[in-house]
């Protein structure tokens, strides 16, 4: 077995990982490959023409580095673990965008590159600026606005503001949303491709754009500084300021860069003007920093020459698909628009559908009710009438009710005239009757009173009697033969005394009988005349009734009702009592 047998195969490929601003590929690399090789393979992989522009970007230590096209991909520093991860990036930028960059893709991966680095903050941007930005990229993601689909909140997952301008102000992220939102709106129907450009268009004209910073010193004061290669020429910066160069030189008016280990010389294309020279440390930096100004140089002097052939072919190329892409859009935007007018069409058309099938519904309900309506009142015309006719029969009685009201008012005028005129009868002969009775009371105390004085009279008699009997009487006895008493048989011859006083006993027994008689009389009167009184009470009452019912038929409701009231007798209950009151004084 010879040696050569106990080797390992070598393999004949590798892995490699390329990451682009929107994809990530990987491939697999013949070892033999150089960097070239590989950067081509990316390119037709992604359908990329303008290679000038972009690179392969990869990490060494604590810098990076591009991969050179004409040595072997092994055989530089690139990192050893598999698959090896490259970054295809732009690695020099155009002037102005709008004339270089011909690709769609192009314009494509500037558009994502310029966006990452205004977020990262190594490109410098207003406030203003930023929100501008923003508003294209939103439109380059979503299209035009629609307030029906984009509705607040839409924003929320999207990164389009850098950090440092975000808390620069006391803003809420709904906030600057509506900020965004109110550019974005003014945006409507420029296509994807149109508002990269315009996004590009603003980025370029950022004084940090397109630049890229190393650090030097001074050869003479070791003065620190920032070296900034871009598109036009070489600028040097304060380490604090990285908008505003203490000093620029143009590629135009740069004769001669050199380079000798950690010295760089810039010798001016005017021979008058002092040469300025610089210090690196870094010898991997020192390398790149001549790579980027060779490359910018180069692309610089390109710009000012008559295009190639190939670049002609891709501008024609370009324009030609620009003006077939414009007039698609404006056929789809046509399209769109009458599918829109279409769809408004239909939906007007739907909606007066909808709105005549509500119509023809309310108004079947309306007929159903108004059905029902007619049915209801008829029922209620019916009703009515009966009502009516009720009504009218009830009327008619009630007239009738009222006229026999009216005689029976007239009836109950009639005997309440009467029975007052009873009752002023009653009273004047009541009145008549207490002035007999007052008459007859004087005529009785009259009487009294000459009772009395023939009782006095009287008694005077019998004692003056007895006292002529007491003297009289022992003479009487001795000149007459029997002896005479008072209480013989009544022949004793008396002189006119005694005589004419039994004559006035008589009368007093006949004025007491007489008294009596008359007493019974008015006793008699007096109970006639309760007895009549209480007649004409009830009657009264009885009247009172009558008439309380009568005025409730005609009294409207809640109306005091009307009653009439019996005439007041002043003197009845006054007079029967004065009566009484006699007869016991007259019995006493």
């Amino acid at each position: 077995m010879s040696i050569l047998g106990l080797k390992k195969k070598q393999p004949k490929t590798f892995k490699v990982k390329v990451i682009t601003m929107d994809a990530e590929v990987e491939f697999s690399c013949e070892v033999k490959w150089k960097g070239k090789d590989l950067f081509d393979l990316v390119c037709r992989t992604i359908g990329l023409r303008e290679t000038w522009f972009f690179g392969l970007r990869y990490t060494v230590k604590d810098t990076y580095a591009w991969l050179k096209m004409e040595k072997r991909v092994l055989d530089q520093e690139v990192p050893k673990e598999f698959p090896i991860t490259f970054h295809f990036l732009a690695k020099f930028f155009p002037e102005k965008v709008e004339e270089e960059l011909v690709q769609e893709i192009t314009q494509h991966l500037f558009f994502l590159q310029v966006k990452k680095q205004i977020l990262d903050e190594e490109i410098f941007c207003s406030p203003e600026a930023a929100v501008l930005l923003a508003s294209y990229a939103i439109q380059a993601k979503y299209g035009d606005y629609d307030p029906n689909f984009h509705k607040p909140g839409f924003l929320a997952q999207d990164e389009l503001m850098p950090k440092r301008v975000l808390m620069q102000y006391q803003m809420t992220p709904d906030m600057w949303e509506e900020k965004i939102t109110a550019w974005y709106a003014e945006h409507r129907g420029i296509a994807r491709d149109e508002a990269e450009m315009d996004y590009l268009k603003i980025a370029q004209d950022l004084d940090m754009y397109g630049v890229s910073y190393f650090s030097i010193t001074q050869n003479k004061r070791d003065t620190e500084l920032l070296l900034g290669v871009d598109a036009q020429g070489l600028h040097i910066y304060n380490p604090n300021n990285k908008l505003n160069p203490n000093k620029s030189f143009p590629w135009s008016g740069i004769r001669n860069i050199s380079y000798s280990e950690k010295e760089f010389t810039i010798k001016p294309l005017d021979k008058k003007k002092e040469v300025f020279k610089f210090y690196s440390s870094q010898l991997r930096v020192n390398k790149l920093i001549l790579q980027l100004c060779i490359g910018n140089h180069d692309l610089f002097m390109r710009r000012r020459k008559v295009d190639s052939i190939e670049v002609q072919q891709m501008k024609a190329q370009a324009k030609e698909e620009k003006a077939r892409k414009k007039m698609e859009r404006q056929i789809l935007s046509r399209e769109k628009q009458m599918r829109e007018e279409a769809e408004r069409a239909k939906e007007d058309m739907e909606r007066r559908l909808f709105q005549l099938q509500d119509e023809a519904r309310l108004a079947n309900e309306a007929l159903l009710r108004s059905e029902e309506t007619a049915d209801l009142l008829a029922e209620k015309a019916q009703i009515a009438e009966e009502e009516a006719k009720l009504l009218a029969h009830k009327a008619a009685e009630a007239e009738q009710e009222r006229q026999r009201l009216e005689v029976t008012a007239l009836k109950t005028k009639e005997e309440k005239r009467l029975i007052e005129q009873k009752m002023r009868e009653a009273e004047q002969l009541t009145v008549k009757l207490v002035e007999q009775s007052e008459r007859r009371l004087k005529e009785a105390d009259h009487l009294k009173q000459d009772l009395n004085e023939a009782k006095d009279a009287e008694r005077r008699a019998k004692q003056k009697l007895l006292e002529i009997t007491k003297t009289t009487y022992p003479i009487m006895a001795a000149y007459s033969s029997p002896p005479l008493t008072l209480e013989g048989g009544g022949d004793l011859n008396l002189d006119a005394g005694p005589c004419r006083t039994d004559f006035k006993d008589s009368d007093m027994k006949r004025l007491s009988m007489e008294i009596e008689r008359e007493r019974l009389e008015y006793m008699e009167k007096s109970k006639n005349l309760q007895e009549q009184l209480k007649e004409l009470k009830s009657e009264i009452e009885s009247l009172k009734l009558e008439e309380q019912q009568q005025s409730s038929l005609f009294a409207p409701r809640n109306d005091p009702r009307l009653y009439f009231e019996p005439p007041y007798v002043p003197h009845s209950n006054r007079n029967s009592a004065y009566l009484a009151q006699m007869a016991y004084s007259e019995e006493v």
